[in-house]
């Protein structure tokens, strides 16, 4: 079971991807100084890179998870390509060995495990792709949760929550790297019962998040750090699980057409998700 938690949340960190460059355009005009005034404050750089990444229309992207457990660990790696302005992407994923195609459209994710995972999933033999939707998901506790839901909301941060660390150059391109604090708070979007339910699942009231932007501003690398207490089930103590997601862009412009797989080829594994980790929550 250890395991397949680890896998578990490094799998839903994966799912996030698709949020890492949506962000609504409030803070386009906070972004921009004033005329006569001094230059964009490191806050403003920040809460504009998201938008100014989305403006790029599309790019290649690299994901690499890695989380583990008292004795076990696991490392997911992905590369693929995404639409910038909606977050629809398509990638392939590798994790012990074994690979999984993803896409993600109009926020509803469809993966396609290998066979004898399909097989362990008790998918319906002529079903080879799962369709899963996190927004029915919320506050199931499942392991298809979206504990990097940060990359959506730095647009909240300010100067006392950002801090330039320096230049580094990533993937040849010079960039200039910034660590963001982002408050739980933001991420439960004024449901104070959601924010307490983060906080017990993550342990802190804030959240660590890397940046790294190009000379337009637009994000070329992003990394965040969890430290999560899963549940304890029954006679077992419970174990927390670290996990480190760095996300890459390059190739802005390449094409990225996604399509969601065959009606005929799917079958909708959500409710089976939120039932299933319901039923470890009160097990």
């Amino acid at each position: 079971m250890a395991g397949k938690r680890v896998l578990g949340v490094a799998t839903a960190l994966v799912l996030s991807a698709g949020l890492a460059a949506c962000s609504d355009g409030d803070d386009t005009k906070k972004a921009q100084p004033k005329d006569g005034a001094d230059k964009a404050s490191e806050s403003q750089v920040v809460r504009a890179a998201h938008r100014k990444t989305a403006a790029a229309d599309t790019a290649k992207m690299t994901l690499t998870t890695k989380a583990a457990t008292t004795g076990e660990s696991v490392t997911v790696r992905g590369a693929g390509v995404m639409d910038l302005e909606d977050g629809d992407s398509r990638m392939t994923l590798t994790a012990q060995g074994q690979e999984i195609e993803q896409r993600v459209l109009d926020g509803i994710v469809y993966q396609k495990p290998p066979a004898a995972q399909r097989k362990q999933l008790e998918l319906p033999r002529n079903k080879t792709w799962m369709k899963i939707d996190p927004a029915r998901l919320s506050g199931s506790n499942g392991q298809v949760s979206d504990p990097a839901e940060s990359f959506a909301y730095t647009k909240g941060v300010n100067d006392r929550d950002v801090t330039k660390v320096g230049t580094e150059t990533i993937d040849g391109a010079r960039t200039t790297h910034y660590r963001v604090k982002v408050d739980v708070e933001a991420l439960a979007e004024g449901d104070a019962a959601r924010a307490e339910q983060l906080r017990e699942q993550l342990g802190t009231s804030t959240l660590p998040l890397d940046m790294w932007l190009d000379e337009q501003g637009r994000l070329r690398q992003e990394t965040i750090r969890l430290t999560l207490r899963p549940k304890a089930e029954d006679g077992q103590k419970s174990q927390k699980v670290t996990s480190t997601t760095t996300l890459k862009f390059s190739d802005f412009g390449t094409e990225a057409d996604v399509e969601a797989p065959a009606a005929a080829d799917t079958v909708d594994v959500t409710k089976k998700l939120a039932d299933a980790s319901k039923a470890q929550g009160t097990a």
